[in-house]
Parts: structure tokens; sequence; C-alpha cells
């Protein structure tokens, strides 16, 4: 199948244009991206391909993950990647960061659920720091309390987004995240109070 157009006009697109010649047996979407399974197997025999160039999200780390995984299983080994906890951060002043599902995926899944919130302006390091702006967002299932999704606005949010990584690896509930002891004063405790303040047992916030 020959190289896509790459004619679609929105969005960021994968730059596959003459990657590969005719009879090659990799084949592309509609917008360019090879087509791989949950490994990252092209529909070519012994072809592999990962990055931008292939279905998810266009991150640096997620790409990495897939070469990694994909080195595995040519050497025999067993190995995945679990596209559900991708960590995404937009670099800018405050940082944004999130992982998981948004309030609204999970509305529209029909699964009942709640949610904590915490804001950097009552993290006494954050305003030590002088950064008060943003908060830390956790949601979580209400029948086993299995966290869905952190969102954090606010400074180093693209590094405190990996203790919620970590803990949807290994779905874990937002009770471990309250049981679990963050250093005081840290920019952490955002995270930490955010999943008490699911259940209403914030202490440095007042509880709604």
């Amino acid at each position: 199948m020959p190289s896509p157009s790459n004619s679609f006009v929105y969005g960021r697109r994968p730059y596959t244009r003459e990657l590969l010649g005719d009879g090659t047996g990799v084949q592309f979407d509609e917008r360019g991206f090879v087509k791989v399974d949950h490994e990252c197997r092209t529909t070519a025999a012994q072809v592999w391909a990962v990055g931008d160039v292939v279905r998810g999200p266009m991150l640096a780390h997620k790409g990495k993950e897939e070469g990694v995984m994909v080195a595995d299983l040519i050497a025999g080994l067993v190995s995945e990647v679990n596209y559900k906890v991708i960590p995404s951060v937009i670099y800018t002043a405050p940082e944004i960061a999130w992982v998981g599902n948004t309030e609204e995926e999970v509305k529209k899944s029909g699964r009942a659920y709640k949610v904590g919130s915490f804001p950097f302006m009552a993290s006494g390091r954050a305003r030590a720091m002088e950064a008060p702006a943003g908060f830390a967002k956790v949601i979580s299932a209400v029948d086993d309390d299995e966290i869905l999704g952190v969102h954090i606005v606010g400074a180093m949010a693209g590094e405190l987004i990996a203790e919620a990584v970590l803990a949807m690896e290994y779905s874990a509930s937002t009770e471990d995240l309250q049981r679990t002891i963050h250093a005081h004063p840290t920019l952490s405790e955002a995270l930490h109070e955010a999943a008490l303040a699911a259940d209403k047992r914030a202490i440095d916030f007042p509880n709604r």
C-alpha cells in the first residue's frame, strides 16, 4: 500500500509521506498513522512501529516505552505498555499534568464516581515558593474506590503526576493515597489532600 498523502488539515499528524515504498505490506490509516496491534506489530510480518507514527498520544515517553516493549518482544520476553496510565504534561506556567480519565469521560461511562480537589493556595510550600496558582484533583470510583484519573495544575505538576501514575499502575484506591504519608511542607501534599477531600476528610482545606 502506498504511503499516505497526509492531506487532512486538523490536529497533529505523523510525517509518514514516502516513509515506505510500495509492496512492504505495512498499512496506514486514513490519518497517516501506521496500523499496529497492541504490541506495536504492523500488518507486515516481523515489522514493528512505535512512537509518533502509531496510534496513541504523541509523547516522547510513550514512544520510549513502546521501544522497550518491542525490543523485549523481539528478544522473546514478555512485555507490554499500559496505555491507560500514560501521563501528559503541558509545560506552561503553571504546569498542567494529568493521567487517566477526565470527569466528563467517567460521567459518560455511567460509573458512579467521586471527586476531591485541593487548591495550591492552601499549600504552605506553594505559598512559600510564591506559586499559589492551581490545584490537584482526584477522580475515583464510588464502588471500589479505584483512582480513575488525576489532574494537576500548578508548580511542578509534571513531577507530581508521577505519584498518580504509579498509584494507577497498581490500581490503587483513594484510600491508598490517603494512607500514604507525605512530607510536610511539600507540593505533593496537594495530591494527598485531594485524595482526602474525595471522602470529605481533607485536613488543610474546608470539606464541601
